[in-house]
């Protein structure tokens, strides 16, 4: 789950990390309160959206006059903000954050993730602030520096310090760099965050250390631990066919291709997608029913996948174990009178009552092509896709 920068910038000031003054506005009227609030003659107008290089897209404007900060509110607000995270859709900005200016000596670039091959979390910090990360980590990969953090011990004074150094912190901001750095790590570890990055983190002209920018992901497998944090979810930033989806805990990621998966266990549905492209096919999105499917699931799976104006065909790619191929069947045949199915159908089927299950879709009427096996299966319903013959 991702939260806005405001909200992000929220929870570090509670765990002590320097942020600027700001107020998030949801109106151009809102806004020009806002800065009128805080005060001032230099106001930051940026747009909220779950995603990066907004600056880049021009969805972060500096306002030296009410006027400005009036014209850059109504210019942001309402844009279709397009970045390098967005896609070329791009995101509709519906809420905007008022900060005040910050008199920038020097940006600085801080991040932490879980690594799962330590199984610690790998603290990351950068003298390139700023910056896509990516960039420099392609391009000038010695200038990240990296700590892997005993979960005992927490980030300790010398790592941090260390950390701030190597980043070209200068003597005089060690102190508030340690801060940040323990401050953003406790946040993290303790608001089961997957993602925290700070970018930039910058230095003042009065040498203080003051995280400019927040972003922040979480595990939702642990939201049931942060009510509050739950709180914060912002529908409007989501596909609505994934939030659909979580309705009736189906697992549903929307993907550019035209054909449509549904499958039971994730390992399964990922090597099904690449058995597609392997063909020459583009999945449509990645759905696994999981184990304990009912027909109304499968049903409603068969819905989301149709609101798919792209959607070409539909591979069903059961293997029965603790979900029984009977079980899939019925509710895949239910699903395709239900939905009125329009576009051809691939269903393939092994393991747990595999014949019943084959003989009820052979029985239901239906124009069900079936296959044997992955690589059949994708075959064929990469040229139902494309419109040829079995």
């Amino acid at each position: 789950m991702k939260i806005h920068e405001y909200q992000g910038k929220e929870i570090l000031k509670k765990y002590g990390v320097p942020v600027p003054r700001a107020i998030p506005a949801f109106s151009v009227e809102e806004a020009i309160e806002a800065a009128k609030a805080l005060g001032g003659a230099v106001w930051v107008v940026k747009a909220q959206i779950h995603a990066g290089g907004r600056g880049k897209g021009g969805g972060v404007k500096v306002a030296k006059t009410m006027d400005e900060l009036k014209q850059y509110a109504s210019d942001i607000l309402g844009m279709q903000l397009i970045t390098h995270q967005t896609g070329p859709e791009g995101q509709k900005v519906r809420r905007l954050l008022i900060e005040e200016g910050a008199d920038i000596k020097k940006e600085y670039y801080l991040g932490m993730v879980v690594d799962r091959a330590s199984q610690k979390v790998c603290v990351m910090a950068s003298s390139e602030g700023g910056m896509d990360i990516e960039e420099v980590a392609e391009h000038t990969p010695e200038l990240i520096h990296k700590v892997y953090v005993n979960p005992v011990t927490g980030l300790t004074d010398a790592e941090a310090d260390d950390l701030a150094a190597k980043m070209g912190m200068p003597a005089q901001c060690i102190a508030g760099a340690r801060v940040a750095l323990q401050g953003l790590y406790k946040a993290f570890v303790e608001t089961d965050a997957d993602l925290a990055e700070i970018n930039p983190l910058i230095t003042t002209g009065d040498d203080r250390v003051v995280a400019l920018d927040a972003k922040m992901n979480f595990d939702s497998n642990a939201l049931y631990r942060h009510p509050e944090i739950v709180e914060m979810r912002d529908l409007d930033e989501e596909d609505p066919a994934e939030i659909e989806a979580s309705k009736f805990d189906l697992a549903y990621i929307s993907l550019d291709g035209n054909i449509g998966c549904l499958v039971n266990g994730a390992g399964l549905a990922m090597a099904t997608m690449d058995t597609i492209k392997l063909y020459g096919g583009e999945p449509a999105n990645f759905l696994d029913v999981g184990g304990g499917a009912t027909t109304e699931k499968v049903t409603e799976a068969f819905k989301i996948m149709l609101k798919n104006p792209n959607l070409k065909a539909i591979l069903v790619n059961i293997f029965g174990g603790i979900m029984k191929c009977d079980v899939i069947a019925e509710g895949v045949v239910a699903a395709a009178k239900q939905v009125k199915l329009q576009v051809p159908l691939v269903v393939r089927m092994k393991g747990t009552n595999e014949d019943l299950g084959k003989k009820i879709l052979a029985d239901s009427g239906l124009p069900i092509i079936s296959a044997d096996t992955m690589a059949q299966a994708a075959e064929r319903v990469v040229n139902a896709a494309e419109g040829k013959s079995a």
